[in-house]
């Protein structure tokens, strides 16, 4: 049956089905224990970001990361969000441009380091290995490209899991992409956020599968995804 508001649920579904599908990969944050992930689309823009600075050096192009090796990867010690990855170390494949004023070798060790160095400390990701792979060389370093900001589909608290993840340091805002905000289940509490780029990701999750757990009557084991990472609180 057709009604007159269909073309207007059509376009919601149509728009929550893109954004599902932008998340990208749902990568394990931190450990096995830690019940933590992070969208793709997350995790690349601050990579980016971290490795964006003008100057003559490589040039981060395309980005993938993926579990290195998933038939070696543990389970996860709580309940994952649908499709996601097992907490195994990762491997982050990217091209890079660089121009003749330094060596490849010394480029791609620059922007290997970098790219380590902004996983582990600015969102908690374990990378086992990165795989970089020249796809141009510039007679000139070329101007870098502005991150796009992190869009957010930010949603007000409700009830006491909320309440409680939205007053941590670091949280952003609640957000809904998988669903509701907090997802409850039989046997835990999910809730879905956006943090800032001042806090390391995994600590934030952290703290606030602390705060939910402590605010939720029966202490219920909680996980966290974290759908974006943005520059402004």
């Amino acid at each position: 049956m057709t009604t007159a508001d269909s073309p207007h649920r059509a376009d919601e579904w149509t728009a929550a089905v893109r954004q599902r599908l932008g998340l990208g990969r749902l990568l394990p944050l931190g450990g096995p224990a830690d019940g933590a992930w992070i969208s793709e689309r997350a995790a690349v823009a601050v990579l980016r970001r971290a490795t964006g600075a003008p100057g003559p050096g490589p040039v981060l192009g395309d980005v993938r990361i993926a579990v290195a090796d998933p038939d070696a990867a543990p389970r996860p010690a709580l309940p994952a969000p649908p499709s996601a990855l097992p907490p195994g170390p990762l491997r982050i494949e990217a091209t890079m441009s660089a121009t003749a004023e330094q060596p490849l070798p010394a480029a791609a060790a620059a922007l290997r380091s970098a790219l380590l160095t902004a996983a582990a400390e600015r969102l908690g990701l374990v990378v086992g290995e990165v795989d970089l792979r020249v796809t141009e060389l510039l007679d000139a370093a070329p101007e870098r490209p502005v991150p796009e900001a992190a869009a957010v589909r930010a949603v007000e608290p409700e009830g006491t899991a909320g309440t409680a993840a939205a007053g941590v340091p670091g949280v952003a805002a609640l957000t809904r992409v998988l669903g509701s905000a907090v997802h409850t289940g039989p046997d835990h509490v999910r809730v879905e956020l956006a943090t800032t780029a001042d806090h390391r990701a995994l600590d934030v999750v952290r703290a606030v599968r602390t705060a939910v757990a402590d605010a939720v009557d029966g202490h219920p084991p909680v996980t966290v995804l974290v759908t974006a990472v943005v520059e402004d609180g």
